[in-house]
């Protein structure tokens, strides 16, 4: 029995243990394959979020680093948008063919004014905008007599130049004392003037009105210079004619009559096919003027009626102010720009009576309206009434306070190809808005930079000289409220990027680390 038993145990030991390694070797094998799956997904899932987040932070990289290179326009925050270029402005030299630079010499590389000017050499790339300092550029400062230490703007255009100072790149508005930014304006003018070989000439009468680009228009004078043209008075009784290179004549409000010599010499002038800007206001005092109303005659337009116009509609007056007149713009190649923009403001204004369709006819004049009241307006004769509503003595109605008046001297012949000469008048029966005086007792900000008051007189003169690209409703100046440098632009667009590319990744290893642990 013992014997058996021992051979038995033999017989079974070694079976057992055979069973047992399988057994182990199937114990092992099963937890290989799960850890050899886990690591399959986890490199899988590791290297697809690797990939990602390497993508992800490459993009961001990237745009940063070209945000760096890039010659970026800068963000305007300024309410009148003052430091991004206007349309009128990239009309006016997107045809430049001559090469300029914009030396800004001791200018910051993040100073907005440098920023805008960059703006102008992605327009034309024959502008070049380059920021120098007087210590690496001696000869620049040299030649043009550059002060050690001060910053200014030098324009070169082969043998012409022009320099701005810091200066000349701001004004301030007289009520709030506040600093208010023109660098586009002066910079836009600047380009213009080192570029341009024919200025047009606008002469102002003078001797015949209390108003004077020295006394109660030197805005607009200055406006005008900025514009390029050479502004300059002509007193008719010292010349005996108005200056053959005249290319617009200015009137303004002739407080007395002309004499002989200003009216014969303003007669040739028409017939030569020159072209006149006048504003008429109104007055009170009935003058006797037979030689203006002669010259008036000659475009079809009776003498001015004794009365002001004001207005009933309160959608077509400034403030409830019955004299502050807000004309309806019409939409000529005059006014055009202007006829969905801030509108014009007319004190005083006095109405332009045209003679009859058969006599304009006869005379060969055609007339264009500019500028008309409501329906609701009235004009009074009556100046010692106060009253702010239409009394039974006033006359009610719609009247035109804007006009041109296109004149044929002589018709074109085929033949000889000789074109039609003409004669323009653009009238306003207004002419206090384009002074230099206050809108009201309670400011000191002149009447011109209301509104756009200062485009429709610099409009009209742009028609006139047949300078018709340059008819646009201007950028409107107002206080410089902030805009960014290029270097914020590039901290802020940073931001911009940076902050959604931290959380996106963030998500994904968040999504990760949660998945890992299901």
């Amino acid at each position: 029995m013992k014997k058996s038993d021992k051979k038995e145990k033999k017989i079974e030991n070694p079976n057992s243990k055979t069973v047992k390694n399988k057994e182990k070797k199937n114990k092992e094998k099963k937890p290989n394959k799960f850890i050899e799956t886990i690591k399959k997904k986890w490199l899988i899932n590791g290297t697809k979020t690797t990939l990602l987040v390497l993508i992800i932070l490459a993009i961001f990289f990237g745009v940063n680093i070209g945000l760096q290179k890039a010659s970026l326009t800068p963000l305007d925050f300024s309410k009148e948008k003052l430091f991004t270029l206007t349309q009128a402005s990239k009309d006016k030299v997107k045809n430049i063919e001559k090469d300029v630079t914009l030396y800004f010499v001791e200018y910051s590389d993040d100073d907005s004014t440098l920023d805008l000017a960059k703006q102008y050499s992605k327009v034309n790339n024959h502008i070049k905008v380059e920021a120098v300092k007087a210590n690496d550029r001696p000869d620049l400062v040299q030649k043009y007599g550059i002060e050690s230490g001060t910053t200014a703007i030098i324009a070169e255009c082969g043998e012409k130049y022009k320099i701005l100072s810091s200066q000349d790149l701001v004004t301030y508005d007289s009520t709030t004392y506040e600093s208010i930014s023109i660098a586009e304006e002066k910079l836009t003018a600047t380009i213009q003037t080192v570029t341009t070989d024919t200025v047009p000439k606008v002469y102002f009468l003078s001797g015949y009105s209390k108003l004077s680009l020295s006394s109660g228009m030197q805005y607009l004078n200055a406006y005008l210079e900025n514009e390029i043209y050479d502004v300059e008075t002509v007193d008719v009784l010292t010349t005996g004619k108005i200056p053959d290179d005249c290319d617009t004549l200015v009137i303004t409000m002739p407080s007395k009559d002309f004499d002989e010599i200003a009216t014969n010499a303003i007669i040739d002038y028409i017939n030569s096919g020159k072209n006149i800007l006048w504003f008429q206001a109104a007055t009170a005092q009935n003058i006797e003027t037979p030689n203006v109303n002669k010259i008036l005659a000659m475009y079809g337009i009776n003498p001015f009626s004794l009365g002001i116009i004001r207005e009933a509609d309160s959608d077509r007056m400034l403030s409830n102010q019955p004299d502050l007149i807000l004309p309806n713009i019409q939409s000529t190649d005059v006014t055009k720009k202007l006829v969905n923009a801030e509108g014009v403001i007319f004190i005083d204004a006095t109405k332009i009576n045209t003679m009859d369709s058969d006599k304009l006819t006869e005379l060969n004049v055609e007339k264009t309206e500019l500028l008309k009241t409501s329906e609701k307006s009235y004009f009074r004769t009556n100046f010692t009434n106060s009253q702010d509503e239409a009394e039974d003595d006033d006359e009610v109605g719609s009247y035109t306070v804007g006009e041109m008046m296109t004149k044929t001297i002589t018709e074109a012949n085929e033949e000889t190809g000789e074109k039609a000469k003409t004669s323009k008048l653009i009238i306003y029966g207004e002419n206090y808005f384009i002074s230099d005086m206050p809108l009201t007792s309670s400011t000191q900000t002149p009447v011109i930079q209301y509104r756009q008051n200062k485009d429709l007189a610099l409009n009209s003169i742009s028609y006139l000289v047949d300078r018709e690209d340059d008819i646009t409703a201007r950028k409107s100046t107002g206080t410089v409220t902030y805009t960014a440098t290029e270097t914020e632009n590039r901290i802020i667009l940073t931001i911009i990027f940076a902050i959604p590319l931290v959380i996106i990744v963030a998500g994904i290893i968040v999504w990760q680390i949660r998945r890992r642990k299901k």
